[in-house]
């Protein structure tokens, strides 16, 4: 396998790593950051290579897309086999759950390169995705904040659009710890500040990521990156507040939220496939923009790439826990059908009655947005659609296999959750236990072709 990029922490030095396997496109034509772009990158999401475009119209930096679109290029990239990565993202936060590695304050990094003399955000590369997007979208930056009566940081992953040269609307979803960080400055009088970094590695993009479940509100999910890193994540200072900024981001934004202040945000197409609404929500004041001499500005296509960087820490959050909880369970998978975050397919050898049903209450427990959790044996592939399908057409008995949960807390971005409030379904597509002959699936004995005569012709 080949070896790990030289440092997983710095986007600059993952580009080049890509660049130099053959897994990075260049886009040398300049293209236009409203449409344009987005458009270009669907022709290659899913693919195994990310995507540069070396020149954006209106603006002098870059935009790279397509990191976390393909799991054989994440897998590749962190050294570990893409069906290990689920266990692999697992085994980091559980390290850090019990040796907490902090962030470290440097006196200088790469993003206090330069710092803009003015605020004005036309002169970034902000992309407008799909064709009812109301207007440019900031989607991949890691906000970073802390609570106003700690001042433990928080970290996070939000949706901004552009509303002016220095203003921006923000969503947050309902049960976020950045709501409860903006109600505890409210319940104050005072702003809340925080750095929006954009242009950052992988680690630092799954601390932010990390269910709730994992990272409850009170800790530092910050050291989650520096588990990935290896090392503590380096931060700088700010000249205007107490919050922090990530040295090797690409660009760093300082902003503050009065608590109040709103603006219409929106529509904006999200992990869905659906356009989220337009709504007042909280706008944002953009105060200081710092970056490095050669920035690249990062942005996600909605779809695959998040399907694959939220599904990730979904599966491995609901994989620690079920493992804890429920003997058996062997794997976890969130299928792109069900947007990397509604559906969970969960694998079982069964040990005794009943256990696949407590595997589903379980998977719903361990991640609240799931909507959908399928249970099925483990001669089943999981990451197979059809081998699932095929387990939910024989082994599911609709009378006793089917779990419906009414008036239950889930994702507000999913239609079905009208303010956060719907149905969820388990299905129990196991065999009966203990097992019977009638269930034992028929296979072909394995054989080699080595040493026969055969004539495959070409089709005509």
């Amino acid at each position: 396998m080949a070896q790990v990029a030289a440092d997983i922490s710095d986007l600059a030095s993952i580009i080049q790593w890509l660049d130099a396997r053959g897994r990075l496109v260049r886009v040398r034509s300049e293209v236009d950051p409203a449409h344009q772009l987005a458009g270009i990158a669907a022709k290659f999401e899913r693919g195994p290579r990310a995507v540069l475009f070396e020149k954006v119209k209106g603006s002098a930096f870059p935009v790279f897309t397509g990191l976390y679109w393909s799991r054989e290029l994440l897998g590749e990239l962190l050294d570990r086999p893409v069906l290990s990565l689920p266990a692999y993202v697992s085994e980091c936060i559980r390290d850090w759950q019990t040796r907490p590695m902090p962030p470290v304050l440097v006196r200088n990094g790469p993003v206090r390169e330069v710092t803009e003399d003015t605020v004005d955000l036309s002169i970034l590369p902000v992309p407008t995705h799909a064709e009812l997007d109301g207007g440019p979208y900031f989607d991949a930056g890691v906000v970073i904040t802390k609570d106003p009566e700690t001042g433990i940081r928080n970290t996070s992953i939000q949706r901004f659009q552009v509303v002016g040269r220095d203003r921006l609307a923000i969503n947050i979803d309902a049960g976020r710890h950045l709501e409860l960080c903006l109600a505890k400055a409210a319940a104050r009088s005072q702003v809340l500040p925080f750095t929006l970094n954009i242009g950052v590695g992988p680690g630092l993009h799954f601390a932010a990521a990390t269910p709730a479940e994992a990272a409850p509100f009170g800790t530092d999910e910050l050291g989650i990156a520096s588990r990935f890193h290896g090392r503590p994540l380096e931060l700088v200072g700010s000249s205007l507040t107490t919050v922090e900024m990530v040295a090797d981001a690409m660009f760093a934004l300082e902003c503050e939220i009065m608590p109040g202040e709103l603006h219409d945000e929106g529509p904006f197409a999200e992990v869905t496939g659906y356009y989220a609404t337009v709504a007042p929500r909280p706008l944002v004041r953009v105060r200081r923009i710092h970056h490095r001499r050669h920035p690249v500005f990062q942005t996600i296509i909605s779809g695959g790439e998040v399907f694959n960087s939220v599904g990730l820490l979904g599966e491995a959050n609901v994989l620690a826990l079920l493992q804890k909880q429920v003997p058996g369970v062997k794997d976890v998978y969130f299928s792109h059908g069900g947007c990397g975050f509604y559906h969970a397919v969960v694998q079982i050898a069964q040990k005794r009655a009943g256990w696949a049903r407590q595997a589903l209450m379980a998977a719903f427990a361990a991640f609240p947005p799931l909507k959908m959790v399928t249970v099925v044996d483990d001669d089943v592939d999981i990451r197979n659609a059809a081998d699932v399908e095929w387990a939910m057409a024989t082994r599911l008995d609709p009378r006793r296999g089917i779990l419906v949960i009414d008036n239950v807390f889930g994702h507000g971005l999913n239609p079905t959750f009208p303010d956060y409030l719907g149905s969820k379904v388990g299905f129990d597509a196991t065999r009966p236990f203990p097992h019977t002959p009638n269930f034992t699936r028929a296979r072909v004995k394995p054989a080699t072709l080595d040493g026969l005569d055969i004539a495959v012709p070409d089709i005509r």
